[in-house]
C-alpha cells in the first residue's frame, strides 16, 4: 500500500487524498509526506493508524517526517501505530483541545472513552451532547457490524478559528456492503452506502425500522447532525464514497442522495469503513430539537418504504 500526505487534507478536499491511496500489496505500507508542512483532518490520522496497527512495523516504510507538522503526528499518537521514531521533536503542552488516536475494542473501552472525551476537548455541556452522541453511534457501529479484530480507531480535534470539532473514525473490518448485504443485497459499495445512510435500514434484518436493539438510524442521525450544522460529513467503504456538502436546505431528506452531496463509485478499495464529520459549535441547534426533527424524518422514511413494498406485485 502507498499513501502520500499532502500539505492539506480536510473533508472539503479529501477526495484527491483518497484517490492517491494505493491499496495494492496489503502486507506493506509506504508512507510519504509533503516536505515542509502537513495539515490534515483527524480522519486521515485514523486511517493511517488502522492500517499501521494490523501490519508488522518492519513492513512500514516512511520518509523522515521532517515536516514542521511532525510534532502534531506525535502528540496525536500516530507514530506509535506506525512504529516510527521521529528524528526531531518539538515539545508541546499535553493538555489541549484534542483527542489523540484511540483504539476501541469493546463496549467497556467505549464507555471509558466517552467519559474522558469531553474533559479532553474542554467543551460546555450544550456543546458536548451532540459530539458524545456522534462518537457513541460511530464506534458502536464498528463494534456491532464491522467484525474488525482491531476494533475502531477514533481521533478528534477542536479548531478555535472555525469553532468546530472534527472527528474521524476508521476500521479495517468487512465493510458496509458485506455487512448490510446480510439482509439487503446490493450490487455496489456506493449503493450499500446509500442504504446505510437511509433510516430504518440495517444489516441485522430485512424489516423496515430495524429491531428493538438496532433501528438502522445511527449513520442517518450522524449525517443529520452535520446537515443541521451545514458542515461536512463523509463515508468511505470499499470503492464507494459519499460526502455531504455544506449549504443544505433546512429540510432533512431521508434519502441521502436527495441531500446536497457528492459521490464516487470507483475510489481505491478500502477494506473496512471510514467516517469523518465536522461539527460547528457556533451553529449547533438545541440538540433535543434536532433529535425531534431526525425522528420525524425517520418515521416518514419507514412509512414510505412500507408503502412501496405493499405496492409491489405479489405472485402466488
Amino acid at each position: 500500500m502507498k499513501i502520500h500526505l499532502p500539505n492539506s487534507a480536510f473533508l472539503g478536499n479529501i477526495d484527491s487524498f483518497l484517490r492517491g491511496f494505493d491499496p495494492s500489496k496489503p502486507g506493506e505500507l509506504q508512507l510519504t509526506s509533503h516536505p515542509r508542512w502537513v495539515s490534515v483532518h483527524p480522519v486521515v490520522l485514523v486511517m493511517l493508524a488502522a492500517l499501521g496497527d494490523r501490519l508488522n512495523h518492519k513492513n512500514i516504510k516512511s520518509d523522515n517526517f521532517e515536516a514542521k507538522s511532525s510534532h502534531y503526528f506525535a502528540r496525536m499518537g500516530l507514530f506509535k501505530y506506525l512504529g516510527i521514531q521521529p528524528t526531531t521533536m518539538t515539545s508541546h503542552e499535553p493538555a489541549g483541545r484534542f483527542v489523540p488516536i484511540t483504539r476501541i475494542g469493546d463496549q467497556l473501552m467505549l464507555d471509558q472513552f466517552l467519559a474522558d472525551l469531553i474533559p479532553l476537548l474542554h467543551l460546555q455541556p450544550v456543546e458536548a451532547e451532540p459530539i458524545r452522541y456522534v462518537v457513541d453511534e460511530l464506534v458502536r457501529n464498528v463494534l456491532e457490524h464491522a467484525q474488525s479484530p482491531h476494533g475502531a480507531f477514533i481521533a478528534a480535534q477542536y479548531y478555535p478559528k472555525s469553532n468546530s470539532v472534527k472527528i474521524g473514525v476508521a476500521d479495517t473490518g468487512i465493510g458496509i456492503k458485506s455487512s448490510i448485504s446480510h439482509s439487503h443485497p446490493v450490487p455496489t459499495d456506493l449503493l450499500a452506502i446509500r442504504l446505510a445512510l437511509t433510516p430504518g435500514i440495517t444489516g441485522t434484518t430485512p424489516a423496515e425500522g430495524g429491531t428493538a436493539r438496532n433501528a438502522g438510524a445511527g449513520l442517518f442521525f450522524t449525517k443529520s447532525i452535520a446537515h443541521a450544522n451545514h458542515s461536512f460529513f463523509m463515508l468511505y467503504s470499499g470503492s464507494g464514497f459519499y460526502k455531504l456538502l455544506k449549504k443544505n436546505s433546512d429540510k432533512l431528506p431521508h434519502d441521502p442522495f436527495r441531500d446536497h452531496h457528492s459521490k464516487i463509485a470507483d475510489l481505491p478499495y478500502w477494506q473496512g469503513t471510514v467516517v469523518g464529520i465536522d461539527i460547528s459549535l457556533s451553529q449547533t441547534p438545541q440538540f433535543t430539537s434536532l433529535l425531534d426533527l431526525m425522528r420525524q424524518s425517520y418515521r416518514e422514511a419507514i412509512k414510505e418504504r412500507r408503502q412501496l413494498r405493499r405496492r409491489q406485485p405479489r405472485f402466488i
